[in-house]
């Protein structure tokens, strides 16, 4: 149990700038976590390699699981744009029906590529109580990172998660996971287990 502490203040850490005796000493507000699914709509998906996209929804679909088990808001982000993007309305707007999202997850529809920018996204993580956030989707270079960085300068804890985010590069997706840190699936479990508690 120890260990599970030092861990998750060590991320915390990590995040919030601090020094490690700083965190110790402050109380550290109890984890709640949420997943951001990002962008997965059937109009920007071909662009994706066909081996990364095949395992990102695998992988996807995995951790919207494992977040729902956990009880926290799967958020799903749908991307509209007047010059680029689908409208809504259409099939290509639409996240793939393999997709295991519900109709009850809230929705988010943005014109930019941060999240945040010009919608209610915080709005509904601070309604929900959310102060932790796991960012899947695509594209790791362009709305996931601005997302990521949309949600630090709105104070939150944010983390990607490795594999699970996409772009039509392999090797930038995986420059972006190694330069952001992006967690994998026992970091995310154990964060899971702690918000728990």
């Amino acid at each position: 149990m120890k260990k599970i502490t030092v861990i998750l203040v060590l991320l915390f850490v990590i995040c919030s700038g601090q020094s490690f005796s700083q965190a110790q000493k402050e109380s550290v507000a109890p984890v709640k976590p949420a997943l951001l699914v990002i962008d997965i709509q059937n109009q920007f998906l071909p662009m994706i390699p066909e081996r990364d996209r095949t395992m990102g929804l695998a992988y996807i679909n995995n951790y919207i699981d494992i977040f729902r088990s956990h009880g926290c808001p799967i958020i799903r982000i749908y991307h509209e744009g007047k010059e680029f993007g689908p409208k809504q309305g259409t099939d290509q707007f639409e996240f793939p029906t393999t997709v295991k999202i519900l109709p009850d997850d809230p929705k988010v529809i943005k014109n930019y590529p941060d999240g945040f920018n010009k919608t209610d996204l915080d709005k509904v993580l601070r309604e929900n109580g959310c102060n932790t956030l796991f960012l899947v989707g695509l594209s790791a270079v362009g709305c996931v990172l601005a997302t990521y960085i949309g949600a630090n300068n709105h104070d939150y804890k944010v983390f990607m998660i490795e594999d699970a985010i996409m772009s039509h590069d392999s090797d930038f997706t995986n420059q972006i996971e190694n330069i952001f840190g992006a967690v994998n699936y026992d970091v995310v479990k154990i964060i899971l287990e702690q918000s728990g508690k």
